[in-house]
């Protein structure tokens, strides 16, 4: 298998693992408060990542690379998590997921401000659009009330690029699935501190569905599907893999579907072949592998 498409494989099973995300925690927040959510998430995978770092004996990171970490843990660790957990509670996942279809310009939008991608004009009209489709249908099918999940996920997207940027440039030197270890480990201490003060707050009963929705961001949304898509952005470029999250409103509407009972309209079907579309013509134009990467 050639660089470039281990990066593509590897990439795919980390969006499809991404995609769980916003049911589970529209799963989770039905019982779970978002900020206990967050807190809890973080602290289960940060005590798995400390266990996998300490059986394989890995070295600390360097002290330069403490920032970017610490930027990584804002974004992906905490921003993202609590940014769509508060969003959950007054919108469906099926109508947030659309949004996710932004985070492809956002994550090619800050791989050039921190890694020195530099993707063809064209990539950025391919990416424009598919992010414009989903923007669109999202706004269509918004209303007053619904304002302000729309700007939660808005900001979601934003910091979760960022960090998917910044931790595809350090995977270069640390390995993708030590990045995110690492990341989840720094945010440990203050992470599993506020769940167990939060933990205090979670007086009715809690169901099954909503410890799955626990369960699943946990272990696969913050840890396994971060192994494959920070290996994945390595082998093949952050701009070229990075395409690939326009598939997620795709998986994800369907598992939302399968899932939660969540309606599947016509136009969300039209909206992601649009957004599929884009896919290619950006894939086509993005830069190649050997020019987004050094060695892994």
């Amino acid at each position: 298998m050639t660089r470039e498409r281990s990066g593509l494989v590897n990439g795919l099973i980390g969006v499809i693992i991404f995609s769980g995300s916003l049911p589970a925690t529209r799963l989770a927040v039905a019982d779970f408060d978002p900020l206990f959510l967050t807190a809890a998430r973080a602290a289960i995978a940060g005590l798995l990542a400390l266990g996998l770092l300490m059986i394989f004996r890995q070295k600390r990171p360097a002290r330069g690379d403490l920032v970017s970490l610490y930027l990584i843990a804002g974004g992906v660790v905490v921003g993202f998590p609590l940014l769509t957990a508060l969003a959950l509670r007054t919108i469906t996942s099926a109508h947030s997921i659309v949004y996710i279809g932004l985070l492809p310009l956002a994550t090619a939008a800050f791989g050039v401000m921190r890694g020195g991608d530099r993707p063809r004009p064209a990539f950025w009209i391919f990416s424009t659009l598919g992010s414009l489709c989903v923007a669109s249908f999202a706004l269509l099918q918004s209303d007053v009330r619904l304002a302000a999940g729309d700007a939660l996920m808005v900001a979601a997207v934003l910091v979760c690029g960022l960090g998917y940027a910044e931790g595809a440039q350090l995977s270069r030197r640390l390995g993708g699935w030590q990045v995110i270890s690492w990341a989840l480990v720094l945010s440990l201490p203050v992470m599993l501190g506020a769940a167990l003060v939060l933990l205090r707050w979670q007086t009715h009963a809690i169901g099954g569905p909503a410890l799955f929705g626990l369960a699943y961001v946990s272990v696969f949304s913050m840890l396994i599907g971060f192994v494959f898509w920070y290996h994945g952005l390595v082998m093949g470029g952050v701009a070229a893999v990075g395409q690939l999250q326009l598939l997620q409103p795709f998986f994800g509407l369907a598992l939302a579907g399968l899932l939660l009972g969540e309606p599947v309209s016509p136009a969300m079907l039209v909206a992601t072949a649009g957004v599929i579309a884009c896919v290619a013509g950006a894939r086509r134009f993005s830069p190649l592998p050997g020019n987004a990467i050094g060695k892994s």
